[in-house]
């Protein structure tokens, strides 16, 4: 039949306009006789462009009314075509989507009915509907054919949308179930005798265990026998052999090929020794071998384990013996390492060239959730039964429930599994194929993309959203799979997950903790509820325990732990944080257990411990980037007040993040181990302290300034750091010596620029010691010219005046710290300028003033000692320490700095490098001090973050001298070596001292 013209000009751009990519074929197609009852009905075509592939489904069509047996048989069809909707969506829809099922109904042409079976959108078959369809299956041709007539139901539904694709799995594995069911029922009717002999229990594993089977798969399976109770004189071996022969036959029914193709390969290499291991057990066999040999991914397998067919009592026994086998699996010797690596080794044995388009083993893919999800399970779900799903998506609902996942990234993970899910599914349903590879043909992409409710641009919208989901699973993944918790959690003893009261008090005294009763009611409040926070803590705690254990103090960390939760509980990012993100739990525990001084900052300002969930988080801010955010504060405060105050939280914040760093640097954690280096650490913490002392002291004379003269100061100013403060030295505890320098402006009035620059000097230390709860900053000017009876500030002309005429001997010595650290810059400069000639004296100091230097020093050793203080354990004026060094370091600079220019340097440990590649002191002695130097410095440090007070001196008290100790890298019980190491060490440094200081 030949169209007019204007007619088929008038099809062509409708079947465009439905979908079809070829409308020249479909007219033709729609023109065949078989076809003349329905062509017109503008339903039809609609019908055809709603499907994923309307050429497909038009030909499919064509294809089933051809094959009908009669004219009566095409009437039916096309009558219920055209008055059912339900029907005519779903047998067009999976002919649209399945090439391979449309192939089916034309070779069976009246297993078009099946579709009409189910039309409640609420009806969801299980397996006793399955087995009702595959009932009249007498052989293993029949039973292809019903299976594929139920898997045409299944897929119809799908398409159309009345299933979701987590329904659509599990009415796939429930038809595999019954399908099996089946098989095993022909064997037994082909081999009565071996039948009577056995009890044989087919176990599913994999997708089918989890209900979430493909539509294309393996059907995995391990089988477990036992003599039958009925049958006198059968024997163990007896009942194997005849269970054994009814498996095999079992899966051949399954797996052969006949004229209808085959139904699935049943796969029983997931069996103990795999395929070189028998195919059937007995359970006591299969418990010896799970006891003694299996391999940690064999209980990852047994996750899923479900009885299917055959005895399924004895099913169930095997999957309850086999249960706590497989919920202690994580506590096996590198568990969460071992089930990485196979992970990593999957993803290399991917071919390079199919790696971007591998669905289910690439990085990114459906592999990924399954095993990140399984490992939180194996290492959760020994304590908590919620968790134990076989079902993927059943199990990541219950994570997150459970506070194991956060709920947003459980809920990226749900829709990017079920995205990748429905992807597998419409690759594997057009050929039904079992395969995992995103194909790179326009056409089926096209088709896939339609079918996934895609139809502006399809393939574009498709690559988008496949990549989209592949990037969240990839970052998931790679956050849940190899954070550091989940290995500590696995590494807890049977049982600690989860303690009663008694067993908890009994481990808190093996763990060391002296206040068990009072480390209870902490436990009892922080993990008490069936609120989500409390679930969090649940999994947290016992892990944290460990932690708070491996320091000198863990009832301090517990309660510590508790007044940050307290604050931060509330705070949806903090169990976040320290659950998701690296090592911030770990990181957590050492700073909260190492001391005073960074849990007092830290509970001031509970918001920065999201300092501790990047390692970068943990470095020290330049200060450049300091004093920015600073005078950025105060810019925007409204007063000096609020201005130092903002000054002084950032200060605070900083502080932290220098003392975390530290402590984790010194402790180590077990992804970071404690750095090697101890001279790195301490001039870290001294260039951190003295970096953000200077950017707080510019932020606050920036604020003094703009507060009483706007933007401009009748007087230039600057301030100079000295002592530790110019050497880049200071400690936690340091007090900022400081001189101040001021020279009025050009037409000011002297006077009055003298009086603004002493009420800036003033005002600066009043409101760096304002009481608050940001720790003060101690501004101390005792260097200047005449010390405590001398002006506060002076011009630059007076500090020339008063050198020139009345410089003693330490005052140059003080000096060669000097150091500009705020304020006009060219006036710092000029200072600079100013006292070169004093610390760096042309040829060096005469003999009077070495030896006056000396007096000096050994007066000041003999008077200023503390009453009872033990020199050798004084680490500021005791034998061989800071001050030995300094002294002797300052007197080669004093000497030798007019002609050597490393010398000139305000930083101790530089100076002495410099002394000693100058050849002025050799490498052993340079060695000597410097060991000595850093170590006492690292325990006036330490002293400081134990106690929270700066001190020149160990503790006395044994938790706070252990708490120091840990903190060097002794462990507990090593107080004493501690301590004989510091004299040993300090008294080879005053050896030194004698010799190259004293001359002796």
């Amino acid at each position: 039949m030949t169209l007019p013209q204007g007619r088929r000009s008038s099809t062509f751009t409708r079947l465009l306009r439905h979908g079809f990519t070829d409308p020249s074929a479909a007219e033709r197609l729609l023109d065949a006789p078989e076809l003349s009852a329905v062509r017109s009905d503008p339903l039809l075509l609609d019908a055809l462009g709603a499907t994923a592939d309307p050429d497909l489904a038009l030909l499919g069509l064509v294809r089933l009314v051809e094959a009908q047996e009669d004219e009566a048989g095409r009437r039916e069809l096309l009558d219920t075509l055209v008055t059912a909707k339900p029907l005519r969506d779903r047998l067009l829809g999976v002919m649209g989507a399945s090439e391979a099922l449309a192939d089916h109904l034309a070779r069976h042409p009246r297993d078009w009915r099946a579709l009409a079976t189910y039309e409640s959108a609420d009806l969801h078959p299980g397996v006793a509907d399955f087995e009702r369809g595959l009932a009249d299956a007498t052989d293993p041709v029949s039973l292809r054919v019903a299976y594929r007539r139920c898997l045409l139901a299944i897929a119809a539904r799908d398409v159309c949308g009345t299933t979701d694709v987590a329904e659509a799995a599990a009415e796939l594995a429930d038809l595999a179930t019954a399908t099996l069911r089946a098989a095993l029922a022909m064997a037994c009717a082909a081999a009565p005798g071996d039948a009577a002999q056995c009890r044989l229990a087919v176990i599913a594993m994999g997708k089918c265990g989890g209900h979430e089977l493909n539509y294309v798969s393996d059907v995995d399976v391990i089988f477990v026998a036992e003599p039958s109770g009925g049958v006198e004189g059968v024997d163990e071996g007896k009942a194997l052999r005849a269970a054994t022969r009814l498996a095999s036959h079992m899966m051949r029914i399954c797996s052969e090929t006949n004229v209808e193709g085959t139904i699935w390969p049943v796969d029983a290499n997931l069996r103990p020794e795999g395929r070189n291991g028998p195919l059937v057990r007995t359970l006591s066999s299969h418990l010896a071998y799970y006891q003694r040999w299996a391999k940690t991914w064999e209980f990852q397998a047994l996750l899923k384990a479900r009885p299917v067919a055959g005895d399924l009592a004895l099913g169930e026994e095997y999957v309850a013996t086999l249960a706590p086998l497989v919920w202690h699996a994580a506590e096996r010797e590198n568990f969460v390492p071992d089930v990485q690596k196979m992970r990593r080794r999957v993803v290399e044995n991917i071919p390079a060239g199919e790696v971007e388009r591998e669905l289910k083993l690439g990085p990114g893919g459906l592999r990924d959730v399954e095993f990140a999800v399984q490992m939180l399970q194996l290492v959760h779900g020994r304590s908590d039964p919620s968790i134990r799903s076989g079902s993927t998506l059943a199990a990541l609902d219950a994570l997150g429930a459970g506070g194991y996942v956060g709920r947003v990234d459980a809920a990226q993970l749900d829709d990017a599994y079920r995205f990748l899910r429905s992807l597998e599914h419409r690759i594997q349903l057009y050929k039904l194929r079992r395969t995992h590879l995103v194909p790179e043909d326009d056409a089926d992409l096209r088709r896939i993309g339609r079918s996934l409710g895609m139809r502006t641009e399809p393939i574009t919208e498709l690559h988008r959203a496949w990549k989209r989901h592949t990037s969240v699973v990839r970052r998931l993944h790679e956050k849940l799979f190899y954070r550091p918790l989940l290995d500590a959690v696995a590494q807890l003893a049977p049982g600690e997950a989860r303690l009663s009261t008694e067993a908890a008090r009994e481990r808190l005294v093996a763990l060391g903790y002296a206040d068990p009763s009072g480390a209870l009611r902490h436990l009892e409040a922080l993990a008490s509820g069936v609120s989500r926070k409390a679930a969090i803590q649940r999994t947290l705690l016992p892990v944290l325990l460990g932690w708070f254990a491996d320091s000198a103090d863990p009832d301090a960390g517990l309660l510590n732990f508790r007044q940050v939760s307290d604050a931060l509980g509330k705070t949806p990012w903090y169990l976040r944080l320290l659950r998701d993100e690296g090592a911030a739990a770990e990181n957590l525990a050492r700073v909260l257990s190492a001391g005073r001084l960074a849990p007092d900052l830290l509970l001031r300002a509970p918001e920065a411990v999201a300092l501790l969930g990047d390692q970068r988080g943990l470095v020290p801010r330049g200060r450049a980037h300091l004093e920015q955010e600073i005078l950025a504060a105060v810019r925007r405060a409204d007063g000096a007040e609020q201005a130092v105050t903002a000054a002084r939280g950032v200060r605070r914040r900083e502080l932290f993040r220098t003392a975390a760093g530290d402590i984790i640097g010194s402790y180590g954690t077990e992804d970071s181990p404690a750095e090697a280096d101890p001279g790195a650490l301490v001039d870290r913490v001294g260039d951190a302290v003295s970096d953000l002392t200077a950017a707080t002291i510019a932020g606050t004379l920036r604020a003094v300034v703009r507060d009483g003269w706007g933007d401009t100061l009748p007087t230039r100013f600057a301030v100079i750091g000295m002592g530790r403060f110019g050497g880049h030295e200071l400690g936690y505890g340091s007090d900022a010596d400081v001189l101040f320098v001021h020279e009025p402006r050009a037409g000011a009035d002297e006077q009055e620029a003298a009086k603004a620059a002493a009420k800036v000097v003033a005002e600066m230390r009043r409101l760096l010691q304002l009481p608050s709860a940001d720790p003060p900053l101690l501004i101390d000017a005792d260097l200047r010219p005449e010390g405590r009876s001398g002006p506060l500030v002076r011009t630059l002309g007076s500090y020339e005046a008063y050198y020139r005429r009345w410089s003693l001997g330490w005052e140059s010595q003080a000096l060669l710290r000097a150091e500009p650290v705020a304020g006009d810059e060219e006036l710092g400069r000029a200072f600079i300028d100013l006292v070169a000639p004093l610390r760096y004296p042309a040829q060096g100091l005469g003999e009077d003033a070495v030896r006056e230097i000396r007096r000096l020093k050994a007066r000041m050793e003999s008077e200023r000692m503390p009453r009872g203080a033990d020199p050798t354990l004084h680490t500021k004026l005791g034998r061989g320490g800071l001050s030995d060094v300094e002294w002797t370091v300052q007197l080669l600079q004093l000497r030798h700095g007019w002609n050597e220019p490393g010398l000139r340097t305000t930083r101790t440990r530089e100076a002495l490098a410099a002394a000693c590649a100058a050849g002025l002191i050799p490498a052993e002695d340079a060695a000597t001090l410097d060991e000595a130097w850093v170590l006492a410095t690292r325990v006036r440090n330490a002293v400081m973050l134990v106690r929270g007070r700066a001190g020149d001196t160990f503790p006395s008290g044994g938790r706070e001298l252990a708490a120091v100790g840990r903190y060097l890298g002794y462990d507990a019980g090593h107080v004493g070596d501690m301590l004989d190491d510091y004299r040993r060490i300090t008294r080879r440094a005053r050896a030194v001292v004698e010799e190259r200081f004293y001359g002796a």
